[in-house]
């Protein structure tokens, strides 16, 4: 299937290139088992690495390019989940935890472990679920952490983390004990008393490396912890945490719609009679898709990002990205018919993926719960 063309004629050229050729050699021929058998990606997102792919917008004197903005990381996170959502979406995953990396004050980080990450030498994940929905008033925090010299002890069980496994690295947040205030760290399965666990399995993206992770009594050094305290801090990552995943949505929708345009080739007569059309999606789809593109432009005016009207406008995509997945799935399941009902058919993964889009964090639900206490900011 043809790949969304990532469009900037900068230097991002080349890696744009390497990349289809990437996706083309090494992702195409194991998407069926990465979907059907939980197979996880490694060498995809590692080479994804060596060719600069997480590089670009990480600050110079650190390893990067000193690219400006998210569009490049958004239009990879698009190329990569139009061929495989699971992909895309660990993908998302090492480059979130580059972007805590580069947003932390912390020289540690900075100078050992950022290059690292942004080489995909060390592969990482994002444990934010659980604080993302806390800060949303939709569940306690699962992790406390008690000051000690140096560091912090944390208890816990956080349950689902993704692209994560020996070796590989993850972001945290935890409530200070008897405190209002919060931290947000780097953790690995090195650190004694963390324990990662796998015993869930999903109906679609078993191939995320996804773990349960158990702090029983986990010391963390100062020189892991990324804030602390956060608040000031999350206000800078937020953004860029929810505007690249709907690189996820617009990939995926891209798909469904190749899928449609191959399936009205003989059914046209009778498709024409569905409720969202090939033009109508793809109308739609080039609207969300420029829109994000000017946000992730605009995400590196540090004052842009403390703008509530800025921060609602990155939501709000973010739920349209949800929303256009869930119905170019469904519409390309009834554009194929009984051919898409088949066990194993690509239609049926992506709608399966789509529902992943709908309900990873922020969750559908969870998004119209921030827009509903936005309601009386305008972003027009």
């Amino acid at each position: 299937m043809e790949q969304t063309l990532l469009r900037d004629r900068t230097n991002t050229d080349v890696i744009a290139q390497e990349l289809q050729k990437l996706i083309r050699l090494e992702l195409q021929p194991k998407v069926k088992d990465i979907d059907e058998k939980g197979e996880y990606p490694r060498t995809f997102l590692q080479k994804l690495g060596e060719i600069g792919g997480f590089k670009q917008t990480v600050p110079m004197q650190f390893g990067g390019t000193g690219y400006q903005g998210l569009k490049f990381p958004v239009q990879m996170i698009e190329a990569i989940s139009q061929e495989c959502l699971n992909t895309g979406f660990i993908t998302w995953c090492q480059f979130a935890c580059t972007w805590y990396l580069q947003n932390s004050e912390n020289e540690y980080l900075l100078n050992n472990v950022l290059p690292k990450v942004a080489n995909a030498e060390i592969l990482a994940g994002t444990g934010l679920s659980n604080p993302m929905k806390h800060f949303a008033g939709i569940e306690k925090i699962a992790l406390v952490a008690q000051r000690q010299a140096g560091g912090c002890l944390l208890n816990g069980t956080l349950p689902w983390v993704s692209n994560i496994g020996s070796g590989h690295y993850f972001a945290i947040a935890a409530q200070l004990a008897d405190s209002d205030d919060y931290l947000m760290a780097i953790a690995n399965d090195d650190l004694p008393g963390l324990t990662l666990r796998c015993n869930t399995h999903f109906i679609a993206l078993e191939g995320s490396n996804t773990y349960s992770c158990i702090f029983k009594d986990v010391f963390i050094p100062n020189e892991l912890i990324l804030a602390a305290p956060c608040s000031e801090y999350v206000e800078r990552i937020k953004a860029g945490f929810v505007l690249t995943q709907v690189g996820m949505g617009l990939g995926l929708v891209a798909s469904c719609i190749e899928l449609m345009k191959e399936a009205n080739k003989r059914l046209e007569h009778v498709n024409c009679f569905l409720d969202d059309c090939v033009e109508a999606l793809e109308n739609e789809l080039e609207t969300l898709r420029l829109h994000t593109y000017i946000l992730a432009t605009e995400i590196s005016n540090h004052q842009r990002i403390r703008d509530n009207k800025f921060f609602k406008a990155v939501v709000q995509a973010r739920a349209t990205a949800s929303e256009l997945a869930l119905r170019a799935a469904q519409s390309a399941m009834l554009h194929l018919g009984a051919k898409a009902y088949l066990e194993g058919s690509t239609v049926s993964r992506k709608l399966r993926e789509a529902y992943f889009v709908a309900i990873v964090t922020p969750a559908l639900k969870h998004l119209r719960k921030i827009l509903s206490h936005m309601k009386d900011i305008s972003i027009d």
